[in-house]
Order: structure tokens, then sequence, then C-alpha cells
């Protein structure tokens, strides 16, 4: 496996633990549709969380967060509407982007609403 690779598993795996201890519900991790993906896939309060993780080893080219595109974000939008009709939610859902910063520290990062979709 790639390094970059090993790396966002790593990010992803240390999101999802931090979720888990805030009392989320994770109910998928890497959830396709098509070709999108929606990280990971929670619940909590009936409400539904879609997370998109971004990990680095260094924010020396800026925070982690700041690389969720506005075309990702679409994708997630699209992704979610796929999982909410397969699986025949109703449930508010939420947008939220996870910062990992992989270093001698190990941070994450947790945004809520990070962002919304337009109508």
């Amino acid at each position: 496996m790639a390094e970059h690779n090993i790396t966002g598993k790593k990010g992803e795996e240390m999101a999802a633990e931090f979720l888990e201890k805030k009392g989320y519900k994770i109910l998928e991790t890497n959830w396709r549709f098509m070709n999108f993906e929606a990280d990971i896939i929670a619940e909590t309060a009936k409400t539904l969380v879609i997370a998109e993780v971004k990990t680095r080893k260094s924010n020396y080219f800026g925070e982690p967060e700041s690389f969720v595109t506005k075309q990702k974000q679409k994708n997630l939008i699209k992704t979610a509407n796929a999982y909410i009709e397969r699986k025949q939610l109703d449930l508010e859902v939420r947008f939220d982007i996870i910062s990992v910063v992989l270093n001698d520290n190990n941070s994450v990062k947790h945004i809520e609403d990070a962002f919304y979709p337009l109508l």
C-alpha cells in the first residue's frame, strides 16, 4: 500500500475512534456510491453525520480541512442523498470535516457543520 494511503487509513481510524468517544454511532466507513465515497457516516442525536476525513503529516501547506474542495462537497452531498434513499432514512443531515495531523503530537480537529448543501 502506498504511503499516502497508509496515512489516510490511519487518519480515518483515528477519526472514527474520536467520534465514538464523543458518543457517535458509526454506521459506515468508506461507503461508496458510484465513484464517490463518504469516509464516515455516523449518527448522533437523530442526526445523520457525513464526515470527510483529511489527514496530513504536517500543516506546512495549510490545515487539512482547507483541502476539501467545492467539488468534493458536491460529491459528498450526492453520496449522502444516495445513502439516505437506499436506507430510507428520515433524519436531519450534517456535513462535518475531521482534520487529522499525524506528527509528534497527533491532532484531531472536528469541524461540525463544515458546509451546507446549496438549494
